[in-house]
């Protein structure tokens, strides 16, 4: 292996920690690659947080071992570092990055009522269309909001205000700062002038001084992480990015024709573009790749933990589920069933929203169930790309990735029936960390998009003559949603 030829890719995720080497050619390099997993702490309440400490530990223990596993020749041989960190976070930290609260995931539920406070307090389809971001209990504005009187303590004493991401690279370089790209997930952000919104922050009495600077740290460890890894220690780090938009950059979905739909625990849809739109449609969001890109979409907070819960709560044997989804016919069940067993996003962002099935008879099986739910999440996907298809048209091929979607061919070929277009298996294993990768060999000048699209595999047409079928579910489902939930917020 030639000199500085290949990059590290660091992905934090709210499941696992990932640690994996690229080549040139943006493919892993074959035994360079370290997965740590970890849970998240959640409760009946909402609660769904992290301990920092703990993240920033596995972390080091991610790359610590990935550079054990290398070796010294290809340890040497690392370029630079990308990092793809999980959106949305919020930890509190005192000026000597001391993590002073856990970190706040997108998933906590606890501020949605905040949340419906604070839409009486400004325009929050106004804010929505500057930020990206809607009022939920999955951005900041809410959950400082919550914490104002939750954690009194963190109101009354000097508080820094950040992403996982910023927290360690603060850690790691001695100085704090955020990217463009975290600082756009967190609902304070404005996308056109790409600097902290002043109205919310006087609605929410925040200091500008308590958010990090929106600027690249500088590239230097400090002599402690130096210690701990010294290959790494002279090289660049690119600041940690959003890992939504970065399984974008590594599925090869960077033009409008090619679309991300990303399942793992919760789900996405979403396409790149280079500017924010004139106005974001109802129920979507968008965010930031970097400066010169955005991505727009929509996100569940289901799918692969709505799978998951069908399976272990209705005792489906996984080997006999795939086959028994294959075979039946859309809605050939009799069930409709609302999948927000962990609230909803897009399209509604409903803060009561939960799960639900109706039409449940003596005849129904728990594959039915399964079926169900699994052609529920599809339609769900189905309304969040007909919304994409309002600002960005022109899409041509659904490119899937995440375990949860990739293992289960009939899950995939229930995408293409029900959104109506082809859906294909990408080839990059890891969306996300490829991302990463991707990006840091594009801002090294070591290669970039589209030399190094990962391409796809398996393609899932649509088959007409089930469209009808999925028509009729989506209307029994949009029934059932109003009669339990009420109208969408954003609409349908």
């Amino acid at each position: 292996m030639s000199d500085k030829s290949c990059v590290l890719a660091l992905d934090v995720g709210t499941s696992s920690v990932r640690a994996i080497l690229y080549d040139r050619e943006a493919r892993p390099v074959p035994g360079a690659a370290v997965h740590v997993h970890h849970q998240p702490r959640t409760g009946a309440d909402g609660t769904s947080e992290m301990d920092a400490d703990e993240l920033v530990d596995l972390m080091s223990l991610s790359v610590v071992q990935l550079m054990d596993r290398a070796g010294g020749e290809r340890a040497s041989s690392i370029a630079g570092v990308g990092v793809s960190t999980f959106w949305h976070g919020l930890v509190a930290t005192d000026d000597s990055a001391r993590a002073l609260s856990p970190v706040y995931l997108w998933s906590d539920t606890r501020s949605w009522k905040s949340a419906e406070n604070l839409k009486d307090r400004f325009d929050p389809e106004a804010v929505r269309q500057r930020t990206g971001c809607p009022i939920h209990s999955s951005y900041w504005p809410a959950k400082l909001a919550w914490l104002r009187s939750e954690r009194a303590d963190l109101w009354s004493r000097p508080v820094r205000w950040m992403s996982f991401g910023d927290l360690l690279f603060w850690r790691m370089f001695g100085r704090l700062g955020t990217s463009v790209s975290m600082a756009s997930g967190t609902g304070l952000f404005g996308l056109a002038d790409c600097g902290w919104d002043q109205e919310l922050l006087s609605v929410l009495e925040l200091s500008p001084a308590s958010l990090p600077p929106i600027a690249q740290v500088e590239q230097t460890l400090t002599p402690s992480y130096q210690r701990l890894l010294p290959n790494l220690a002279g090289i660049p780090w690119l600041h940690a990015l959003g890992d939504g938009a970065l399984a974008n950059l590594g599925s090869g979905c960077m033009t409008p024709d090619r679309r991300a739909l990303t399942v793992g625990t919760s789900g996405a849809l979403r396409a790149i573009d280079s500017a924010p739109p004139t106005h974001i449609p109802p129920g979507l969001w968008c965010y930031r790749l970097d400066g010169g890109r955005v991505v727009i979409g929509g996100a569940l907070s289901n799918g692969g933990n709505l799978r998951n819960w069908l399976v272990n709560t209705l005792r489906v044997q996984e080997t006999k589920l795939e086959d028994a989804l294959s075979s039946m016919v859309p809605g050939a069940h009799g069930l409709t069933v609302l999948p927000h067993l962990a609230g909803e996003r897009s399209l509604g962002y409903a803060p009561h929203a939960f799960g639900a099935i109706a039409g449940i008879t003596s005849a129904t099986t728990a594959e039915d169930m399964a079926r169900a739910g699994l052609e529920a999440v599809a339609i769900e996907f189905a309304r969040v790309d007909r919304r994409l298809d309002d600002v960005i048209p022109g899409a041509t091929t659904l490119v899937a990735s995440g375990a949860a979607l990739l293992s289960s061919p009939a899950w995939m070929q229930m995408m293409a029936d029900a959104i109506g277009r082809p859906v294909a298996a990408g080839q990059a294993e890891e969306a996300s960390s490829r991302g990463a990768a991707v990006l840091a060999m594009e801002s090294l000048g070591m290669a970039g998009p589209p030399k190094l699209d990962p391409g796809t595999s398996r393609v899932f047409e649509p088959r007409a003559d089930f469209a009808a079928m999925y028509k009729g579910i989506e209307a029994r489902q949009e029934i059932l949603y109003r009669a339990l939930i009420g109208d969408r917020i954003l609409g349908t």
